[in-house]
């Protein structure tokens, strides 16, 4: 082989591993527990609706929070990567959202007790 065989051949290499390297980092971006916790949130948003324990203005409360959230994760992850800060961050919103969740849930006010 010549050299520059070789060297078009390392390249070829070297631009294949950089391609297979770009799925990793980008799956940086996505962190399952995030994921799962909005889709688990979500779902607990729905069974107090369906099972009356959240009014309708409630409900649409936190919705909108958990849009928020989302839009918010949108934002961190525009740059194609989730820092350590960022992620906390999201936690902490979650956090509070469940919190909130719980609370209306709980409270003595109910959708069938307008």
């Amino acid at each position: 082989m010549s050299r520059g065989t070789n060297l078009l051949t390392t390249g070829l290499i070297l631009g294949l591993l950089t391609l297979t390297g770009l799925p990793a980092a980008a799956q940086n971006v996505n962190d399952p527990r995030i994921q799962e916790r909005e889709l688990k949130q979500q779902q607990r948003i729905q069974q107090g609706i369906q099972s009356g324990q959240l009014k309708p203005g409630e409900a649409n409360r936190l919705e909108r929070q958990q849009t928020r959230i989302k839009a918010t994760e949108d934002r961190m992850k525009a740059d194609g990567n989730l820092t350590r800060a960022e992620r906390a961050k999201l936690t902490r919103m979650q956090n509070r959202a469940s919190q909130n969740i719980y609370r209306e849930k709980h409270n003595k006010q109910t959708a069938v007790n307008q």
